[in-house]
């Protein structure tokens, strides 16, 4: 069995994935086969940087859409995609670890934004297909982690036995691998880097984010545990320091953006508007 139909298999899809259905009003379409992802796309900014969201399971875009969360990234100057999964919200389909790999480079163009002014953020689920960018991309601005999946098998392995799937434990090891190793696309990756974890993470442990800052390529990286709050809470529950951190993290990038001056394209497009 190829690595594919392995991740598509449909215990793989019952056990982890949790798609919710939700209205999302003018929602942003990124064509995938079979229909369209229902993303959302605030874009009041001209030539700034875009940070591309991809949420965590059991959650739509729709719960972020009303959220303090985009209006204050707004706030920072930056432009705020919010990408969303096969079957969830609005969005065709149905979920699997291969479809979610397929359509993250279907995300970065949609978004339309040169690499170096684009912010990958993943969070727990979510950094499965943040991490698949900047493997797809090393070239990102940067990569921001909430409680990031650092080994896939591991998780895997709380909620299926490998003989489910018709393979052997090596077998299924050698699938992830081959798709998402995250420590080979972490050590790839030298742009910048911030991971952010609660020490009382109950779903996915701390070591996960630790893991992941270890392996983190470039120079630029930092980690930050938060002492409240759990998986579902880290936002609410240190949202001085937690937005405190993020916004440094991204002014750096947007500063550096801006010292590079407006990239190949947007040069381009000034001039036919001239």
């Amino acid at each position: 069995m190829n690595p594919k139909a392995i991740l598509d298999h449909p215990v793989i899809s019952e056990r982890y994935f949790f798609p919710r259905r939700d209205r999302l009003k003018d929602p942003f379409l990124v064509p995938v086969p079979g229909g369209a992802l229902a993303c959302h796309y605030e874009r009041n900014h001209p030539d700034a940087p875009t940070l591309i969201h991809f949420h965590g399971n059991g959650e739509v875009v729709s719960d972020w859409t009303g959220d303090a969360f985009v209006s204050i990234l707004d706030g920072m100057g930056y432009n705020v995609l919010l990408a969303e999964y096969r079957g969830y919200g609005m969005s065709a389909g149905s979920p699997s670890f291969g479809a979610i790999l397929e359509d993250t480079p279907r995300i970065l163009e949609a978004a339309g934004t040169e690499p170096s002014r684009t912010v990958l953020f993943g969070r727990s689920v979510g950094s499965i297909p943040a991490i698949r960018g900047v493997s797809l991309c090393p070239g990102i601005g940067g990569l921001v982690l909430e409680s990031g999946i650092a080994d896939l098998m591991e998780r895997l392995l709380v909620r299926l036995t490998p003989s489910e799937l018709g393979v052997g434990e090596a077998d299924l090891e050698k699938s992830v691998l081959s798709v998402m190793d995250h420590r080979a696309s972490m050590r790839a990756y030298t742009g910048p880097v911030l991971v952010m974890h609660t020490l009382h993470d109950h779903l996915v442990d701390i070591s996960h984010g630790q893991r992941l800052y270890d392996w983190a390529g470039g120079s630029r990286k930092k980690l930050v545990v938060f002492d409240r709050g759990d998986h579902n809470s880290i936002l609410f529950a240190n949202a001085r320091q937690y937005f405190t951190e993020l916004g440094s993290f991204l002014q750096t990038i947007r500063a550096s953006s801006e010292a590079e001056g407006p990239s190949p394209s947007e040069r381009h497009a000034a001039s036919d508007r001239s």
